[in-house]
């Protein structure tokens, strides 16, 4: 298997497998992540901003160790409970659809997206993407939205 999704490096690696990913030694012999660090949610590069409440070890594992998704805009990964979330899929309508009291404040907090546009019009693969996560720790679900 071999992975294909974002890897921000000067290298541009040929191969990456997912066990040197899981390991975080292809991270560490490329000096490279697969999820922007400051795009992990509650992370700033913004010196003057509070210092992060995730723990540095939970930031690294995002960062270096866990795989990225494939989306229009540069990719978030939200957290909750004082930890990073775990990316679940990909999401449209019919997925959050049974869970939308649960994702409220996502949907209605989504900078640039209209509310009534992600609960009408969300795909997996269109124009208006979903990304469904959930807490490691209570298992809520949250919603990030993205558009080409």
């Amino acid at each position: 298997m071999k992975y294909i999704g974002s890897f921000y490096s000067v290298e541009e690696p040929e191969y990456i497998c997912p066990w040197c990913i899981s390991n975080g030694k292809a991270s560490e012999k490329y000096n490279g992540e697969y999820n922007d660090y400051c795009g992990i949610e509650g992370v700033s590069p913004d010196t003057n901003e509070p210092k992060s409440t995730i723990s540095k070890e939970h930031l690294l594992e995002i960062s270096c160790k866990t795989p990225s998704y494939f989306s229009w805009q540069q990719e978030q990964w939200l957290s909750h409970c004082n930890e990073p979330c775990a990316f679940i899929g990909y999401a449209d309508t019919k997925t959050i659809e049974p869970i939308l009291d649960e994702l409220k404040d996502d949907i209605e907090n989504n900078i640039g997206v209209d509310p009534d546009m992600i609960k009408e019009h969300l795909s997996k693969d269109g124009y208006l993407d979903g990304y469904l996560f959930r807490c490691v720790k209570c298992n809520k679900h949250r919603l990030h939205a993205d558009c080409n």
